[in-house]
């Protein structure tokens, strides 16, 4: 059982931190499963202590994240019945102003085992929905849960101290290493990710071009717990291939062992070791998710287990990630919501560089030693990870 006091301070950094406060005239959605709600209930509380109006958001048990639809609408709904989404669930989503899920199942198998097609037409629905909360002040957590702690071959004790120590313990020195690549991300004009192939005994090297987006520093205000400077690359630029070691879990389904190939910005050949069929699934879903919307260094030196949940395996100290899909808007411009901000938007995505997908599934290969990773540079500098962090050579 967590202590209470750790709630108090993991809800506290949530809400303070993550998304910059809350109060009156807010609309805070709270959302995830019933299995995590003692850190729900303490996140209700504040929000309402701090004057503003929670959206406790339960998620059935069959549905994966609290997408539009469950995987019974899945399996079973025809074309039409995924048309006929309520209005207020859009209008419950474009009232909230701020958001904060609390990650976690209590039996991901209720909402596994989905064929490719039914995976794929689930994602897409929820798209617009996605797109709406990203828009607005949002972070992402994980509540241990056994089930979870299953997945990871941990047991419920030993998966409950390390989530509970990393969310607990604060963000913002990961600040101080972040802002001193962040300025490389900025200037840089082009990356190159070399990897080396397990199976084939050979170097392959993935380029893109960064010079449209930005850094964008990752200290808890997105993911709790965090550490990661990412940006979203031109997307019709990725060229290369790439091999990606270090396991993830999507949907409830492990995925190892990645080689993709890219020719045009575009994903042309794909595998995995393990889970490929979960892997197509993803790649498939639509135009985007063959193509990538992120590239990202690991930052946080505190986490020195690799989990397979996404959240945590990308932020590991002297990892790189690229995310399969969705680009993120705020790597392009400050404001999305202003008309420069619609403007440049829509060029970018009318030109390529900006990328739209149901799926954003971050993939992680790592650069320490015994890892995968041989070398990565923008332009011609030299980033390197020592002592948990990624550091300009030299």
């Amino acid at each position: 059982m967590i202590e209470q006091r750790d709630l108090e301070t993991w809800a506290g950094f949530l809400l303070d931190h993550s998304v910059g406060g809350v109060g009156p005239g807010d609309r805070v959605m709270i959302k995830g499963e019933s299995v995590c709600w003692p850190l729900i209930a303490v996140l209700e509380r504040k929000t309402i202590e701090a004057g503003a109006v929670p959206d406790v958001y339960l998620v059935p048990p069959n549905n994966d994240r609290g997408k539009v639809w469950s995987a019974a609408m899945g399996r079973a709904a025809s074309e039409e019945q995924f048309k006929q989404v309520p209005d207020w669930h859009r209008q419950r989503y474009e009232s909230m102003t701020k958001y904060v899920e609390v990650l976690g199942a209590d039996d991901p198998r209720q909402y596994m085992g989905l064929d490719p097609a039914q995976a794929q037409a689930l994602a897409a629905a929820d798209r617009p929905f996605s797109n709406i909360r990203l828009s607005k002040p949002w972070v992402i957590t994980l509540y241990p849960t056994a089930a979870f702690a299953e997945l990871e071959g941990m047991t419920l004790e030993e998966f409950e101290a390390f989530i509970v120590g990393a969310s607990t313990v604060d963000p913002n020195p990961l600040r101080d290493a972040e802002e001193r690549i962040a300025p490389l991300v900025d200037a840089g004009s082009r990356i190159r990710i070399t990897t080396r192939h397990p199976h084939e005994a050979r170097n392959l090297v993935l380029e893109m071009d960064i010079s449209e987006g930005h850094a964008a520093l990752s200290y808890g205000l997105r993911n709790f717990p965090d550490g990661e400077v990412f940006t979203s690359p031109d997307a019709s630029s990725v060229e290369g291939e790439i091999f990606v070691d270090l396991p993830i879990n999507a949907g409830g389904n492990d995925i190892q062992g990645i080689y993709l190939r890219f020719s045009g910005g575009r994903i042309v050949e794909y595998r995995a070791d393990r889970g490929h069929e979960h892997l197509a699934t993803i790649i498939e879903t639509d135009d985007g998710s063959h193509r990538l919307g992120e590239v990202a260094f690991g930052m946080n030196p505190g986490l020195d287990r690799v989990l397979k949940h996404p959240l945590f395996v990308e932020k590991v100290g002297g990892t790189l990630h690229i995310a399969i899909g969705a680009s993120y808007e705020h790597c392009y411009v400050a404001d999305a919501g202003s008309e420069e901000g619609r403007e440049r938007i829509n060029r970018l995505e009318a030109g390529g560089v900006l990328n739209r997908s149901a799926q954003h599934v971050d993939i992680v290969t790592d650069f320490r030693p015994g890892g995968c990773g041989v070398s990565v540079h923008i332009d011609g500098v030299e980033l390197v990870p020592r002592d948990g962090v990624w550091v300009a050579a030299g």
